[in-house]
């Protein structure tokens, strides 16, 4: 029922793809679940798009005519507003993932998909963005993990955590961004400072520490997530989590 809710209220979905078929199919299917949805074929008329209505997400091929997705994604990204994107690429090549993570997408999937996994990829972006919207969110909540913004605290199954100042700039920033991919030298550069003289092997500590402390299983995490050649991202998928 969640996504009924956000679907009816955040209803705009811009589709920018120029395989006719493939968008018509995609259209098709969100208008079936309650999405208003617009279809255009070109990055120039995506922007134009984005300026003039400021669409809830963004549905974004990469190999597009003229302007290419990546260089769309680029410019949105400039923007002050942001729109959630995912990328759509018809490569099965984690060089252009990587790439298209790097220019601010939040999430990609490779064709041919299944609908049913594009559109529970669009309902849990559109809810995440929802939920961090929220100006009296305080505490974040993650099934039995609570990160408490304001008093800076940590809670796993109720339990307080104790915490470096590092460990919990860390997480509050990926879990404040959830499914938001952030490479190495990013967080190094927030967390630590611009003039930081440290290795992003810090980072990569700070990680290992954090996940023997929120994670049931930390050599199989489900919240602070590797993204190979890349950094990290906080995921929140339920998981069996209560």
């Amino acid at each position: 029922m969640v996504h009924q809710q956000i679907s009816e209220t955040r209803s705009y979905i811009l589709v920018v793809e120029d395989d006719s078929a493939i968008g018509a199919f995609v259209q098709t299917a969100l208008e079936r679940e309650g999405f208003r949805v617009e279809l255009v074929k070109d990055g120039e008329s995506a922007i134009k798009r984005v300026d003039a209505f400021s669409p809830s997400l963004v549905l974004l091929d990469l190999m597009l005519p003229g302007m290419s997705g990546l260089e769309v994604c680029q410019a949105l990204r400039r923007s002050t507003q942001y729109i959630p994107i995912i990328m759509l690429t018809a490569k099965d090549d984690d060089v252009d993932k990587i790439v298209g993570l790097e220019m601010g997408a939040d999430d990609y999937i490779t064709k041919p998909f299944k609908i049913r996994e594009l559109l529970a990829r669009v309902r849990a972006l559109l809810r995440l963005v929802q939920n961090s919207k929220n100006p009296n969110l305080r505490a974040l909540q993650f099934g039995f993990l609570e990160i408490n913004l304001e008093s800076r605290t940590v809670r796993c199954e109720g339990k307080l955590l104790t915490l470096t100042p590092k460990e919990f700039e860390l997480l509050a920033l990926l879990a404040s961004n959830p499914r938001r991919v952030f490479g190495r030298e990013t967080l190094l550069e927030k967390i630590w400072g611009y003039d930081y003289a440290g290795e992003t092997r810090t980072v990569d500590v700070h990680i290992q520490r954090l996940r023997q402390k929120i994670e049931p299983n930390p050599a199989e995490p489900h919240f602070l997530v590797t993204v190979r050649n890349i950094g990290y991202k906080f995921e929140y998928e339920n998981n069996g989590m209560a």
